[in-house]
C-alpha cells in the first residue's frame, strides 16, 4: 500500500505542470539576444574561454551597449557605475560553452530584473506617418541613428530631418517611401 501511494505521488510529481523555472518564448529577450551576440563574437575572435578572458571582453562589449543592453551590462555588474556584481555568473558559465537560455535563467533566478528588459518596438519606415508620430518618437529615431535635432523647435523640423537622413540611416525605407 505505501508503495503505490509512493507511486502516485511520484507519478503526479511527473505528470503536473510545477512552478517550472524554463525560460518561456520573448523572456529574457535582451539577455538571450546581447549574450547570444556576446558568445558568437568571442567564437568568431577565436577567443580564449578562461573565465578571465570573458570577463575582460564583457567589460568591452558592456563599454559600447546602449539602451536596454547597458542596462543588462548594469545588472549584472559589467558597468563601472554597476552597484553589484554577478558577472562571473556569465563568465564561468561562457567559459565551459553552457547554452545561453540556462545562463539567462541562472540570471533570472539571482536578479529578476534582467529578465523583464525588453526591447523597444521598432519603427517600420518605410510605412510609418511620420506625421502621426509623437516627438518623443521622432527623437527616438534620430537617437538610435546616433543624430540629433540641433535648433529643432517643433515636430515638423524633426521630421523634416528625419527625412534628410533617412537615405543615409535607412536607404531601403527611404527608396521604398513615397512623400519623400
Amino acid at each position: 500500500m505505501r508503495a503505490a501511494n509512493g507511486l502516485w505521488a511520484a507519478l503526479a510529481l511527473i505528470l503536473l505542470p510545477g512552478n517550472s523555472r524554463a525560460l518561456r518564448e520573448g523572456d529574457c529577450e535582451v539577455c538571450v539576444s546581447f549574450m547570444g551576440r556576446f558568445y558568437q563574437s568571442l567564437k568568431d575572435k577565436n577567443a580564449e574561454f578562461t573565465p578571465a578572458s570573458i570577463e575582460k571582453e564583457l567589460l568591452k562589449s558592456c563599454k559600447e551597449a546602449k539602451g536596454k543592453e547597458n542596462r543588462l551590462c548594469y545588472y549584472i555588474g559589467a558597468t563601472s557605475d554597476a552597484a553589484t556584481k554577478i558577472i562571473n555568473e556569465v563568465s564561468k558559465p561562457l567559459s565551459n560553452h553552457i547554452p545561453i537560455e540556462k545562463i539567462c535563467e541562472k540570471l533570472k533566478k539571482k536578479d529578476s530584473q534582467i529578465c523583464e528588459l525588453k526591447y523597444d518596438k521598432q519603427i517600420d519606415l518605410s510605412t510609418v506617418d511620420l506625421k502621426k508620430l509623437r516627438v518623443k518618437e521622432l527623437k527616438k529615431i534620430l537617437d538610435d541613428w546616433g543624430e540629433t535635432c540641433k535648433g529643432c523647435a517643433e515636430k515638423s523640423d524633426y521630421i523634416r530631418k528625419i527625412n534628410e537622413l533617412m537615405p543615409k540611416y535607412a536607404p531601403k525605407a527611404a527608396s521604398s517611401r513615397t512623400d519623400l
